[in-house]
């Protein structure tokens, strides 16, 4: 009886968490495809590029085609050891910068800036967008955009998004893009990691202005240029590894309206190719994110036993209640098998549901144990990682807690 009562309270206890970690993921705000505005101020679209030679020209050909009438390009290109540089001096030359008095349609101001050394006490994304955002013309009303590399924009992603913060009357806005899966270990591993963020950021609580709550995706920011100067820009968190997540803070909490929305519609990013590839950008965004957060890692290393033990128990639950069955369990045993089965189709169907928002096969819900127990491994590694100070490396640059 008592493997039966035990096997009950898991039923119940994991059914609960299933659906709290399903529900936190509220983008109620949507970004959908709109026409260009009639009364557009200065979009200034600034990428950081660092070693980013397979994706650098698609995404800045992508922000090139924009329909919004009133934008420049400024591309930071931040002493990469790639190809990026060459890339990027191939557009200039075949799309050469022009004079804001010609600006239209076809001809959209685009220049190339080379970034200089880091200097001491700055990591490296802060720099390349400090030097960015410093060489965009300081028209009255204009925002700033900080766009990834590694993101492609629909023609509509900016008339589309200024249309929104306007009607959300936001002075950052910021959208969750949505994530291309290639490889058979993104598709895997991905919607693993998408959920376990929701759950750290519900977007819900980031849009609630009572609530210090806030995060941003830096593959697609747009500010107000000058809520942006009165915060300190990014030479205010110019120390900070993960800048979106402390730039937004500093919007929040100084009283600016935030917003995070959803722009599956209109902008798509594919931030890792392989294995090895998420191996190193997870961990090392785990690492940073938890580096300074005590209680996050803690939480962080429960979350992560929770995933090992989920992974082992769930595919043996029901074959420990037949192997009970089979030596005379009897209707415990049925029992302990039916609440075993129950809850595998819970979780598969709210797993297939996840898959399928994220523009894959439903089929790989049942990928869960093995994509569960890879992230935990990642998320055990980057805790490791902060207590015994050893750092990450990341495109060549060494970062460490302090």
């Amino acid at each position: 009886m008592i493997y039966c009562y035990i096997s009950t309270v898991i039923f119940i206890g994991s059914i609960l968490i299933v659906y709290w970690i399903h529900s936190q993921y509220h983008l109620d705000i949507v970004v959908k495809p709109t026409s260009p505005p009639s009364n557009a101020p200065l979009i200034s679209v600034c990428v950081p590029a660092r070693n980013e030679e397979r994706n650098i020209r698609a995404c800045v050909e992508s922000i090139l085609a924009q329909d919004y009438p009133n934008f420049e390009v400024i591309v930071l290109e931040d002493r990469s050891t790639d190809a990026t540089a060459e890339i990027l001096a191939n557009l200039a030359k075949a799309r050469p910068e022009v004079q804001p008095k010609d600006l239209n349609l076809r001809k959209v101001p685009f220049k190339v800036i080379y970034g200089s050394d880091l200097p001491e006490g700055w990591a490296g994304k802060p720099h390349a967008l400090f030097q960015a955002s410093a060489a965009a013309r300081g028209a009255p009303g204009a925002w700033l955009c900080f766009v990834d590399a590694d993101t492609f924009l629909a023609p509509e992603t900016l008339s589309s998004c200024y249309a929104k913060a306007i009607a959300t009357k936001a002075d950052m806005f910021t959208i969750m893009t949505f994530q291309i899966l290639g490889s058979f270990w993104e598709k895997v591993i991905m919607p693993i990691v998408m959920s376990a963020l929701s759950v750290g950021f519900s977007p819900r609580k980031v849009n609630d202005p009572k609530r210090k709550d806030a995060i941003a995706n830096g593959q697609f920011i747009l500010i107000k240029r000058p809520v942006y100067d009165a915060i300190g820009g990014h030479e205010r968190i110019k120390g900070q590894i993960v800048e979106d997540k402390a730039i937004a803070e500093q919007v929040k909490w100084n009283g600016y309206r935030l917003i995070v929305a959803s722009g599956y519609s209109v902008a798509r990013t594919r931030m890792y190719t392989s294995l090895p590839e998420m191996w190193e950008g997870w961990t090392k965004n785990i690492y940073l994110g938890l580096s300074d957060r005590p209680s996050l890692m803690l939480l962080g290393v429960f979350g992560a036993f929770i995933l090992v033990i989920a992974a082992l128990i769930l595919p043996l639950w029901p074959l420990l209640g037949l192997l009970w069955y089979s030596q005379g369990g009897g209707w415990l045993a049925l029992t302990v098998i039916l609440e075993s089965l129950v809850l595998w189709a819970i979780v598969i169907y709210a797993r297939a549901r996840v898959a399928m928002g994220m523009g894959i096969s439903p089929w790989y819900a049942f990928t869960l144990p093995l994509g569960a127990a890879v992230f935990a491994a990642m998320m055990l590694t980057s805790t490791w990682r902060v207590i015994s100070g050893q750092g990450v490396m990341w495109k060549g640059r060494m970062y460490k807690s302090k």
